[in-house]
C-alpha cells in the first residue's frame, strides 16, 4: 500500500486519504452497494461468483460477508466509487503486501 496525492492504494486501487482499510459489511451496506450498482441479487451474485442465495442471506442479515467475500465486496465498492457514507472500521490492511 502506498500513497500519492492524498490517496493511498489498496489492492491497486486509489482510496481517499483518511478512509479506513476495510468496510464493515452488514445487511444494509451490502444491499446499498448492490442498489448503487443497479443490479439484481442474481446479477450481483454472478459478478461476485457466488450464489444468489448468499446475497439474499447477507441482505437479510442471516450471515455477514467475511474473509475473501468481504475483501471482494470492498474492491467492488472502491472501484465503483462507493466509499462515502459507508460504515468503516479500522482493520488490518488488505492484501499480502500491504503495509500499515
Amino acid at each position: 500500500m502506498g500513497t500519492r496525492a492524498g490517496a493511498r492504494y489498496v489492492l491497486g486501487m486509489a482510496v481517499p486519504a483518511g478512509t479506513s482499510r476495510r468496510f464493515d459489511w452488514d445487511a444494509g451496506s451490502v444491499r446499498a452497494l448492490r442498489r448503487f450498482l443497479g443490479m439484481s441479487q442474481s446479477a450481483f451474485a454472478a459478478e461476485l461468483g457466488i450464489r444468489q442465495q448468499t446475497v439474499s442471506e447477507w441482505e437479510t442479515g442471516l450471515y455477514r460477508p467475511r474473509g475473501a467475500s468481504s475483501t471482494l465486496l470492498t474492491m467492488f465498492a472502491i472501484s465503483a466509487g462507493f466509499i462515502a457514507g459507508m460504515p468503516l472500521h479500522p482493520g488490518p490492511a488488505l492484501g499480502p503486501n500491504a503495509a500499515a
